[in-house]
């Protein structure tokens, strides 16, 4: 996990890479064991179907944790993540055969950036708590896409082509075309964090407000950018899951993701407090969390209730993990 480290005693930022280091390969080891098991319970054996069937479904996944794993950088949390990347497919789907791919994709695009910008200006310049403010903005939005789907926003969702090509598509019969847009993602991701002044103020932000303030930082700049990014991300993973899932058939198209998507941050290691944390640990906590969702799959657990089985081990995994690295980081939650 990364962490702004730029005040820190030597001894402490060789202590904080050795903690990243480790959580980096705990998780990978994981990963590891997880697709074997996988592979052993699968009828085909461990194959590339196998573990490319997985970052198939890894992807939305890793793009919603994304936007988790920045918002929480900053010391806040987006719960209205899912309801936008549903709200992002739905419009783009509803609106394609009226105004054309392009049109519907632009609307779709001022749809992500007007939440996105809503939710930064309460939270960073009206100092609305984060949890707060995007539980309220996921009910307002249920209740918008509600209405709309009865009205303006009635009738078919069929997504635009090019979408459907990019988000479902294979290379070669094996290698999905979304992954290439996650791995696209996750190499902008990670540079914003590590190697521009952005992610610096992130951290800073995140781990100190009074401090970044008294040094000159606009922390209401800083976090406004933070969930509008988290919004883009979640509008781009929703027409991933709905060019998966051949449309947008309800208002429950990302819900199932949003308790996951806090975990996989989580589990990578970032704090819920803000300051410390990262995107190389968030994905391969994605990994290890679509691992053992298809192990959960191919060992058919809790039958029709396989999802409700799923979602009791996220919220275990969340509660035990933020309590061991409240306890790591010497910090005490609220």
């Amino acid at each position: 996990m990364s962490v702004a480290t730029d005040t820190l005693h030597p001894e402490l930022k060789r202590a904080s890479w050795w903690y990243h280091q480790r959580t980096l390969l705990i998780l990978a080891a994981l990963f590891v064991v997880l697709m074997a098991v996988a592979g052993l319970l699968s009828a085909d054996g461990f194959t590339s179907k196998l573990i490319f069937s997985t970052l198939l479904v890894a992807a939305p996944l890793g793009l919603l944790a994304a936007g988790q794993t920045l918002t929480m950088l900053s010391g806040g949390i987006d719960l209205s993540i899912a309801i936008i990347a549903t709200g992002a497919a739905y419009i783009v789907g509803s609106q394609t055969g009226r105004v054309g791919p392009g049109g519907a994709l632009l609307i779709g695009l001022a749809f992500v950036l007007i939440v996105g910008l809503v939710n930064g200006l309460a939270v960073g310049v009206f100092q609305v708590n984060p949890l707060i403010m995007t539980l309220g903005m996921s009910a307002i939005l249920l209740g918008f896409l509600t209405v709309g789907s009865q009205s303006f926003l009635s009738g078919a969702t069929n997504l635009p082509p090019i979408v459907k090509d990019l988000a479902s598509g294979t290379y070669f019969g094996v290698i999905p075309r979304n992954l290439l847009i996650w791995v696209a993602v996750a190499v902008v991701v990670l540079l914003l964090q590590r190697r521009f002044g952005y992610g610096r103020t992130l951290y800073a932000v995140g781990d100190n407000p009074v401090a970044s303030r008294l040094a000159g930082i606009r922390r209401w700049q800083v976090v406004l950018v933070v969930y509008v990014l988290s919004a883009v991300l979640g509008g781009i993973a929703g027409l991933l899951l709905a060019s998966r899932a051949g449309g947008v058939a309800g208002l429950q198209l990302a819900d199932q993701l949003l308790l996951p998507s806090v975990a996989a941050a989580v589990i990578g290691g970032t704090s819920i407090m803000g300051g410390i944390g990262g995107y190389g640990g968030t994905i391969l906590a994605v990994l290890c969390l679509t691992a053992l969702d298809k192990i959960l799959t191919l060992a058919q657990v809790g039958g029709s209730g396989s999802q409700d089985i799923k979602l009791m081990t996220y919220g275990l995994v969340i509660i035990a993990l933020s309590w061991v690295y409240a306890r790591a980081n010497g910090r005490q939650l609220q």
